[in-house]
């Protein structure tokens, strides 16, 4: 797609899409739980993501070439997306959906907390210090509320906050190591690649690799796969590629907003205000700190 200025229907329809589906995703890896071990899931999901961006590139003609200075990038980006999936996956077979896509979804507070300390140009104005402020408040807010009975763990909340530490580290090494300039298939590569073979052998020390498995656990994991790990993720690179990144990034607070409404609509979770504030806060967080400073193009 060539490159845009401004976000149109197309656009905006795209990221609302993206949205819905990683929301969808969080329910579909709690559900994916309960037939296969988490951590085994995770590396059987990027295995055969893998093998979809495989067959992908070679369909379209994506050429594949691994740099040698990229290689040291590429085996880090694998060992953090290792850490984030191996985080998310158990936080959300300890907690609720609801929370940890609060949780989860506060990545852009803690990437724009990091950048302005380690990267040119990236220094947070007001609007984004008020955004930050807001985002943080809701992120305390949800670690604090013990009120969802056994469905509350704290342990699982702060592993959904640690697999957004780990997310937020992957975007800021993908944005300021050599690895930034390959293309968006090479980068996923990568991730898949490294995290398949790590999350597979580490997967026995969380314990059993099968639960209670069924086809329509294996459905699950063909949908993350499919729609989640590979295509979902490339649709994003290129709709980063070609609309402006604040545009791009402004629609992210749609997530956790979803995944509440769906935690709460699909599986039955408690949700009380306490939830729902966290879930305002952090929405309008990233709202603020997403949206582009006066002057500046965006």
């Amino acid at each position: 797609m060539p490159r845009k200025d401004s976000m149109d229907a197309f656009g905006a329809a795209s990221l609302i899409g993206i949205a819905v589906i990683l929301a969808v995703n969080q329910v579909v890896i709690k559900l994916g739980n309960l037939g296969v071990g988490p951590v085994f899931m995770a590396g059987l999901r990027s295995l055969l993501a893998l093998i979809v961006l495989l067959v992908w590139m070679r369909i379209r003609g994506i050429r594949f070439a691994i740099v040698a200075r990229s290689v040291p990038a590429g085996l880090l980006l694998g060992a953090l997306f290792t850490v984030e999936f191996i985080f998310l996956f158990l936080a959300l077979d300890l907690t609720t959906v609801a929370r940890t896509s609060i949780l989860f979804y506060s990545m852009p507070v803690w990437l724009t907390l990091a950048a302005h300390f380690l990267l040119p140009g990236e220094r947070m104005g007001r609007l984004k210090l008020i955004g930050l402020a807001l985002a943080f408040a809701g992120v305390v807010l949800a670690l604090l509320d013990r009120d969802g009975g056994g469905q509350a763990s704290l342990l699982g909340d702060l592993l959904g906050l640690g697999a957004a530490l780990a997310w937020g580290a992957i975007a800021l090494a993908a944005r300021t190591l050599p690895i930034q300039h390959e293309a968006p298939e090479m980068q996923l590569f990568w991730q898949l690649s490294v995290s398949a073979v790590l999350l597979t052998l580490l997967a026995p020390l969380f314990g059993p690799l099968l639960r209670e498995p069924t086809l329509i656990h294996l459905g699950l994991l063909l949908y993350q796969s499919v729609f989640v790990a590979s295509f979902g993720f490339l649709f994003w690179f290129h709709l980063l590629m070609t609309y402006p990144a604040s545009s791009v990034a402004s629609f992210s607070f749609l997530t956790p907003i979803l995944g509440v409404l769906l935690g709460w609509g699909l599986l039955g979770e408690d949700v009380g205000w306490e939830i729902l504030a966290a879930m305002v806060l952090v929405a309008v967080g990233i709202t603020l700190i997403n949206r582009p400073a006066k002057g500046r193009p965006r």
